[in-house]
């Protein structure tokens, strides 16, 4: 009865860990989630009154799939504005989270086999969605300042492959970034040999160190970009976008109205209205700031608690740190002590395809405050060392 397209589809291993760290008692590394404590809770109950009051009705109303123009707009403008990038409202599809987005690039782009590159560890999010469409999955290694170029190359000389999803901004789950060297190779590569790139950017604007790096589509004009708020301004209103040339976009716009007509019109028309009464990048620096502390008191307890045979990424933004274990430690085995003694984590074997490595761990330090870092670090230093 069931349809065999879900056969091999695993429930995500994250949401199952969330429903045990959602106990108060336990300190959480586990969740992707932004900190509640930076919501603009006031603005937006501000920006939801004027909406109803002066336009109630037709905000209450269908709309169109594409979205809330004025939305779109503001996408555009931004982009301009902050990466000098001309992509125009008509090229921008809200969506319902970026997490749609991946749905229905997926839908538009895969066909069963169809060669798929991902980074190594890789998105669980976008595993997980691109596998309901049945590609031939090629991971291609992080390194501290991108993929592995060797590996990458080799890949798309060898394999008939269609697209490349990666995330060069903080990656998740290892929190990297990709040099401005490796966009440019990356560019190049896939340009020469037609490979889509798909650049998810939901962490880019959290920046806290480092300099800023052009977007790979800078370099590759004709690739796909997803966008969300979630990480900015609110995850509850689940308002993403796809920015793609006209030929995708349209038929992500079909696949999109046989899905849910269109996203969430409240909204999108409350979140235009925060952001035009509101200057966002104020906002941004507050939880920019915050992060660079919380981020700071991880790096410096993990490198007072840990041995120092535990690898370790020291991300320039964004939300998550990657843990490397030595060889014969198991993540899975630390995940289950670590449980008992009150501190969650993710252990990395869900971010790898046809990968059986349980040495590696990503750990979320946005969502937790800094005497709490410094708690569950120590109490994951005290099993390392001596379970």
């Amino acid at each position: 009865m069931i349809a065999k397209r879900m056969t091999n589809i695993p429930k995500s291993f994250i949401r199952e860990i969330l429903k045990v760290a959602s106990n108060p008692d336990i300190i959480s590394f586990a969740g992707g989630l932004p900190n509640p404590g930076l919501f603009p809770v006031q603005e937006i109950q501000e920006a939801s009154n004027k909406v109803f009051s002066s336009d109630g009705m037709s905000a209450l109303q269908y709309s169109t799939t594409e979205g809330y123009l004025p939305l779109r707009e503001y996408i555009s403008a931004r982009y301009k504005e902050k990466e000098n990038l001309d992509i125009s409202p008509d090229e921008i599809l809200i969506t319902n989270g970026s997490q749609q987005g991946l749905d229905l690039l997926g839908k538009v782009l895969i066909d069963d086999n169809d060669g798929v590159i991902i980074e190594k560890p890789g998105y669980l999010g976008a595993i997980q969605a691109f596998s309901m469409y049945n590609p031939e999955f090629y991971p291609v290694s992080l390194e501290n300042d991108g993929v592995d170029m060797k590996e990458l190359t080799t890949i798309i000389e060898n394999n008939a492959v269609k697209l490349f999803y990666g995330i060069p901004n903080f990656q998740n789950p290892s929190g990297v970034t990709y040099s401005t060297e490796k966009r440019e190779q990356i560019a190049q590569l896939l340009d020469k040999r037609n490979v889509l790139f798909i650049e998810d950017n939901p962490y880019g604007e959290l920046r806290f160190m480092g300099g800023t790096k052009k977007s790979i589509k800078s370099y590759l004009p004709d690739s796909v970009l997803l966008g969300s708020f979630s990480k900015i301004v609110s995850p509850s209103l689940r308002l993403g976008w796809i920015a793609a040339p006209q030929t995708i976009l349209e038929k992500c716009i079909i696949a999109k109205q046989a899905s849910d007509l269109h996203t969430n019109y409240l909204s999108q028309r409350i979140l235009y209205q925060y952001l035009t009464d509101n200057n966002l990048d104020n906002h941004i620096s507050k939880i920019t700031a915050t992060y660079k502390m919380q981020r700071d008191i991880m790096v410096q307890s993990i490198n007072t608690f840990f041995p120092g045979n535990i690898e370790y990424t020291k991300p320039e933004g964004g939300m998550f740190l990657w843990i490397t274990l030595p060889n014969g430690m198991s993540a899975m085995k630390l995940f289950e002590r670590a449980i008992e003694k009150g501190v969650a984590f993710v252990p990395g074997k869900p971010f790898y395809v046809n990968d059986n490595s349980d040495t590696t761990l990503r750990l979320n330090f946005s969502n937790v405050t800094g005497e709490n870092i410094q708690k569950g670090i120590e109490i994951m230093s005290k099993i390392i060392r001596f379970d």
